[in-house]
């Protein structure tokens, strides 16, 4: 691996690690915050420890990096009154804060990315219309169990589950939350699996004596 690779990888699991740190001083709810940042903890202490068995691709880290930046912001300050959220909404005249719809987008971007990169070095799949479609499944199942864990959230906290359902009063915001995972998914796909595909591509060829996972050329 290259040693700006490292050193990139490196400032990214340095960097999540402090967001972390600083999303749990003095958050605006704290179950609400433990509720957020709970899935960017899993998923990043997961890539941490299979770093030297399975490692992905740069991109993958990047977007890992950053779905688990929105979610630790919105654990710190709650969806509805993430900063950056506000002043969109009052710039533009909205009716709401936007902010957990965008996280949702990268919800179903990141783990399409991911769950593409697993298919093509653990699988026969190629780049393609069936590569696309498997992905896209996977990330609205990831997208429709996040849903199943905040109606359980709220079964379980009642009325305190608010701030972590982030409805803020629009009866279909689990239906847009589902669509933007999968248009997140789709336009992350369209726009970023060449790039994707020659990352692996470099990835899998580099030289032997790297834990990159399974070494094969990816036909494009």
């Amino acid at each position: 691996m290259r040693v700006q690779s490292y050193y990139l990888h490196l400032c990214l699991a340095v960097s999540a690690v402090a967001l972390l740190i600083w999303s749990g001083i003095a958050p605006y709810d704290r179950a609400t915050w433990a509720a957020e940042v709970l899935p960017a903890a899993i998923g990043w202490g997961l890539l941490a420890a299979t770093y030297r068995r399975f490692r992905f691709t740069t991109l993958s880290y990047v977007l890992a990096w950053w779905f688990g930046l929105i979610l630790v912001f919105g654990g710190h300050w709650t969806y509805p009154r993430v900063p950056v959220g506000v002043w969109v909404k009052d710039l533009l005249g909205l009716s709401r804060n936007h902010y957990d719809r965008f996280g949702h987008f990268f919800q179903g971007l990141t783990p399409a990315i991911l769950a593409r990169e697993l298919l093509l070095r653990t699988s026969p799949l190629r780049p393609g219309k069936w590569l696309f479609f498997l992905c896209l499944c996977v990330a609205l199942a990831v997208s429709a169990m996040y849903e199943f864990v905040e109606w359980w959230g709220a079964l379980a906290t009642g009325g305190a589950a608010e701030s972590f359902l982030a409805w803020q009063g629009d009866p279909w915001d689990t239906q847009w939350d589902l669509f933007l995972a999968g248009c997140g998914a789709a336009v992350g796909q369209v726009l970023l699996g060449r790039r994707h595909t020659r990352a692996v591509e470099e990835l899998l060829t580099a030289p032997a004596g790297q834990p990159t996972g399974r070494a094969r050329p990816v036909a494009p």
